[in-house]
């Protein structure tokens, strides 16, 4: 049956158990009666839903609260083991992923560091070696926390580069920077991980997860439009107009920002990456004098570079060549901040990454000082730039959520394995969570 705007009695059921799933995710847990106006659905529509849900074990009681002048409400809440999720974040210096319940509580968690050591900084990034670290990872956690593949309802994959699709292989890899062309991500991946081939994959840029997870949970939460920026041995940015939406990955960090300047390891002269990614600020300190711990992975020598520049010792002098370059490179992400507010005007600019994350706050303020100079005055007057709340799991939580929001849009139905390639539209009913 076809309602008159096209839609048909499939479509409203599934709209009003997504709109019911949602509610309770956000702000559950919360009775039949506070449903109602939550979603603006009659009181019978929501004790049909409810009902479904509770059948089918999406949803449990919760204990009850007082009404007035009746029997007691009972509570209910989206139940936590009916579903997991694993996020994955293919990092620089390491392969994160993470096992989550449906409520993306950590259940377990693996990590693989990546050679620091290789002669050819793409060494790291090789293909097989990736697959492996996944599939090892992927593995350890289903029997760390003893949940059987059938129950997952997806992969949600972050990685460095552009992600595209074909019918034949998936989701497919651009990374110009770590010399991924064309990976057939998606394809290797299943045929090297033992999943069932129900479960779908979900790849995508690792600063649009960020950006997605800092909007869901973190400090973009309230905000109608932000930009999160993801700082590690690279920049790369998401720009995100609906709040809940999937937002978009930019590379922002092959913005040129001097003509004929550094060389990128894109390839490319003059890109903001070559002057304020982590590798290049390395670079940079090395190249002017400095001495990063020999042998050192990059966290290890960029915290090596903080200590020497602001020493915890108030009677130690800071390291003039380290205070430098950090101060050039805080111009050029000022100037990089400024493009970001003169192209998308957005309400908050929110850094994140394990680099942002180690540079912290007081870095922070000296890069808001130079946004203020590059930026157009009133745009720049209206945004707010400030870190990111989630921590250095972000990009996993963000990648954990790809998988969960589909389960959200299907109504908390799993996509079925013939179309678990479609990727239907956000719903624009998602409400912020409340704060754990």
């Amino acid at each position: 049956m076809t309602t008159r705007n096209g839609r048909t009695v499939r479509d409203l059921r599934r709209e009003n158990r997504t709109a019911v799933l949602q509610r309770l995710y956000f702000d559950g847990p919360m009775s039949r009666f506070s449903l109602g106006p939550a979603t603006g659905l009659s009181s019978g529509s929501v004790s049909n839903v409810v009902a479904e849900l509770l059948a089918e074990g999406l949803v449990e009681e919760a204990g009850s609260v007082d009404s007035a002048g009746g029997r007691p409400r009972i509570l209910v809440r989206v139940t936590p083991a009916s579903g997991f999720m694993i996020g994955v974040d293919v990092g620089e210096t390491r392969v994160r992923i993470e096992l989550f319940d449906l409520t993306l509580t950590e259940l377990a968690r693996a990590e693989r560091p990546l050679a620091v050591d290789s002669p050819h900084p793409h060494d790291r990034y090789e293909v097989g070696v990736i697959v492996e670290h996944v599939r090892e990872g992927i593995a350890e956690l289903l029997r760390a926390a003893d949940v059987p593949a059938e129950r997952l309802l997806g992969v949600g994959i972050g990685v460095p580069g552009i992600v595209a699709r074909t019918d034949e292989d998936g989701a497919v890899v651009h990374g110009q920077t770590t010399g991924w062309d064309a990976v057939p991500l998606e394809r290797l991946l299943r045929e090297a991980v033992d999943l069932p081939e129900s479960v779908p994959y979900w790849i995508d840029n690792g600063a649009k997860t960020l950006g997605q997870a800092e909007m869901w949970f973190g400090a973009g939460r309230g905000a109608r439009s932000a930009v999160v920026v993801l700082f590690g041995s690279g920049v790369g940015a998401c720009v995100v107009t609906d709040p809940m939406g999937p937002g978009r990955a930019l590379e922002w960090g092959h913005l040129t920002v001097s003509v004929r300047g550094r060389r990128c390891r894109c390839g490319s002269h003059g890109c903001l990456e070559a002057y304020a990614g982590a590798e290049a600020l390395l670079d940079r300190w090395r190249e002017a004098g400095g001495q990063p711990p020999a042998g050192a992975d990059e966290e290890t020598a960029l915290t090596a570079m903080l200590a020497a520049a602001y020493p915890a010792d108030a009677d130690r002098a800071p390291d003039a060549t380290a205070l430098a370059v950090l101060e050039e490179t805080a111009e050029y992400l000022g100037a990089g901040f400024g493009d970001l507010i003169n192209l998308f005007q957005p309400e908050r600019i929110l850094v994140g990454g394990w680099a942002g994350l180690q540079l912290g706050d007081r870095f922070l303020e000296t890069v808001k000082g130079y946004t203020a100079r590059y930026a157009l005055a009133y745009p720049a007057a209206r945004v707010d730039i400030g870190m990111g709340t989630l921590g250095p799991d972000a990009v996993t939580v963000g990648a954990a959520i790809l998988p969960l929001a589909d389960f959200f849009a299907r109504g908390g139905r799993r996509a079925e394995p013939e179309v678990a390639e479609e990727r239907p539209a956000w719903t624009s009913t998602v409400r912020e969570r409340t704060a754990r």
